[in-house]
């Protein structure tokens, strides 16, 4: 009774109060008790009635292989989509670009290779035709300059037969001259000579007789 009367005296706040006393107080059993089964623990997080649950890899999972099979072919499809749209045409147009680049300077090697044959033989054709040009000048040259030396060789042979043709007969002149000095001089010294041994003179025809019959034995 005195209880009532106290509570009945007491204020709203002190009511209050004594309320949130009583609840603090409660045990750590009641209110354990006072959770429903298989609530969440706010601590732990993990559900009650779970807590003796053996662990398990998830990808070892009986339980998930359908959802796992599933996805490995979406993952696999997508990946193929991938290679398939992507990956192979870019490594296709480098390989192909590659290719004729490598075509493209395997030609132009070709054609480079071409070009220096080419220049080759013609420079060796102008050299041969360089050669037998120049040959052939030699040989032109060497001719006409033996034709020439023997021409000049005739010249000179012929103005020595000339000049040796004059000479002879130059020489015949003096020689016919001196013979005829000599059958005068010796007319004279015979007929001095005849003089002088039989103290007689002779006839200039009978000393030119004797002159001549001696020039000629």
């Amino acid at each position: 009774m005195s209880v009532t009367l106290a509570s009945a005296e007491s204020t709203p706040f002190e009511i209050a109060q004594a309320a949130t006393s009583a609840e603090t107080h409660e045990t750590p059993a009641d209110a354990h008790a006072a959770q429903p089964a298989g609530e969440t623990h706010t601590e732990t997080g993990v559900a009650h009635g779970d807590e003796h649950a053996t662990g398990v890899f998830p990808p070892f999972d009986q339980t998930t292989f359908a959802s796992q099979l599933l996805w490995l072919a979406i993952t696999f499809g997508l990946f193929y989509l991938l290679m398939s749209k992507v990956v192979i045409p870019r490594i296709g147009s480098i390989l192909e670009t590659r290719h004729d680049r490598i075509a493209q300077d395997l030609d132009e090697a070709s054609r480079l290779k071409a070009e220096a044959d080419a220049a080759i033989a013609a420079y060796e054709q102008d050299l041969a035709t360089a050669r037998a040009k120049g040959n052939a000048i030699a040989s032109t040259a060497r001719d006409e300059a033996k034709a020439k030396a023997d021409a000049e060789r005739a010249k000179i042979e012929a103005s020595l037969q000339e000049k040796i043709a004059g000479a002879e007969a130059r020489i015949g002149d003096i020689k016919a001259k001196a013979l005829a000095d000599v059958g005068s001089i010796a007319e004279e010294t015979t007929t001095a000579l005849v003089e002088q041994l039989i103290g007689a003179k002779a006839s200039k025809a009978e000393v030119a007789s004797a002159v001549k019959s001696a020039a000629g034995e």
